[in-house]
């Protein structure tokens, strides 16, 4: 699998994840500059070799509105690290609304969760209280650098540096 590049604008903030090759031309059309490379990769031609970027950094500012993490159920499954929030488990998970949506929930981040069928069905249309259920972790709206941070420990260590104190702040 092809390792992806970590762009960042000119104040370091996260901008997007982008092929090596899109990386390569903004860094040959100096649009930018390579702040940290992969070890032990490089980009060979015929002539010439180049150390394979990890996080480059534009040259100019961009401003770019942020428009924020899409509310979907695979966001949603990431953020809760695909576990149901009352009991852990792992399996034949669903998306449980904390205050039900006929006692006025909305559908929002702080308001939505993982659980599985049988939590699900025993919280009913009741909140958790009135269930006797406790989640395991307070539910949040997630940033852009938070997923960026959680791939990058997975899978590019390399940004950890330029993502870890936007984790921090947010």
């Amino acid at each position: 699998m092809e390792k992806r590049v970590l762009v960042l604008n000119l104040d370091h903030s996260p901008v997007a994840v982008v092929t090596v090759q899109k990386a390569m031309v903004l860094l040959l059309l100096e649009k930018a500059s390579c702040l940290s490379a992969y070890e032990y990769l490089e980009i060979r031609t015929v002539r010439r070799r180049f150390d394979y970027p990890a996080v480059i950094c534009l040259n100019h500012f961009k401003n770019i509105p942020y428009r924020g993490v899409l509310l979907n159920r695979n966001n949603l499954f990431r953020r809760d690290k695909g576990e149901c929030q009352y009991c852990g488990s792992k399996k034949q998970l669903t998306i449980d609304h904390i205050i039900p949506r006929s006692k006025g929930g909305k559908t929002n981040w702080t308001n939505l969760v993982t659980a599985c069928h049988r939590c699900n069905a025993v919280k009913g249309d009741k909140s958790p209280d009135q269930a006797g259920m406790h989640l395991r972790s307070v539910p949040f709206k997630p940033s852009l650098t938070y997923f960026l941070a959680e791939y990058a420990a997975r899978q590019a260590s390399e940004w950890l540096p330029y993502l870890e104190s936007k984790v921090l702040i947010q």
